[in-house]
């Protein structure tokens, strides 16, 4: 593809494995870093991509699990995806992913105090929360003190958070676009840089080398034809799975209603049975077969 970088069709990072291929790959560490320091808002030393290949099952049933697993500063595993669209089960999801991270950690390490910090990062290609906020951050808190439990121990403030070990971000990109901010902050300029609006980056590609860098991959990926094959394909095996699945929410439906109307015809059926009506009469009535209504025990 000999196109030009400025008017060629760009890659978009909402895609699960656009973002995969850009931020997992090798030599894209620091762009990483600087995407997770804008996020977590505090300084990270090192990162390291624990799963930079793509998985097996990218194209199955479920259309595979784009995520980046990333270990940060030896203290921390973090997990960040890209969620492309609502199944209405992020937060059971993200819940899932950091009990699975906590137990791979217990499982490494034999002493308590040497499992590292887990955080799960989910940037939202849609609205989920009833929350005026695009970034939710959420730890395991306690509820407030019940007023029959309560016990005189001089504390002025109670502790709120039960463990700093866990944490969870929900970043919704729909919200923040309709807050529309400037690109003033780190955090302003990567969510626009994911919402794919290069136009509100002018400046932050003079002053952040990072965002330079970031926007140049998805330029070169962008003029890459494998790399397009991989997200069509991607995309393909995302609308099949959403296809077979309204089908087979469809065709329940059908079913359950299918199912419900035998029942309620067998319950008629054993109705009049009980009243001492003729088999043929009930037959013409409900639909049944003979077999079918001698099968029914009026006893029941």
């Amino acid at each position: 593809m000999n196109k030009n970088k400025e008017t060629i069709k760009k890659l978009p990072l909402t895609s699960d494995i656009v973002f995969k291929r850009a931020f997992s790959r090798e030599g894209s560490e620091d762009i990483l870093k600087a995407l997770l320091e804008a996020i977590l808002d505090k300084p990270i030393q090192e990162v390291v991509v624990k799963n930079p290949e793509l998985p097996r099952n990218l194209y199955d049933s479920k259309a595979g699990v784009l995520d980046v697993k990333v270990g940060i500063d030896k203290n921390i595993i973090c997990d960040i995806e890209m969620q492309v669209q609502d199944l209405k089960n992020i937060d059971k999801r993200s819940t899932y992913y950091m009990a699975t991270l906590e137990t791979d950690e217990i499982k490494k390490g034999e002493d308590y105090r040497e499992i590292k910090n887990v955080i799960v990062i989910n940037l939202l290609n849609f609205e989920f929360y009833k929350r005026n906020s695009y970034h939710n951050i959420a730890h395991m808190k306690f509820e407030k003190t019940k007023e029959n439990e309560y016990v005189d121990m001089g504390y002025t403030e109670e502790e709120e958070i039960a463990t700093s070990d866990l944490e969870m971000h929900f970043i919704e990109i729909p919200k923040f676009e309709k807050k529309n901010p400037e690109a003033k902050t780190k955090l302003e300029q990567w969510l626009w840089l994911l919402a794919g609006r290069e136009d509100k980056l002018e400046m932050a590609k003079k002053e952040n080398k990072e965002i330079k860098k970031a926007m140049d991959i998805i330029n070169e990926m962008s003029m890459d034809e494998k790399e397009w094959e991989l997200y069509m394909s991607r995309h393909r095996a995302i609308l099949d799975y959403n296809t077979g699945m309204r089908d087979a929410r469809e065709e329940g439906i059908k079913e359950g209603i299918e199912e419900g109307a035998k029942i309620e015809k067998l319950e008629i059926a054993k109705n009049m049975l009980k009243e001492g009506v003729d088999k043929k009469i009930i037959e013409r009535v409900t639909g049944l077969t003979k077999e079918e209504i001698e099968k029914l025990n009026i006893n029941k």
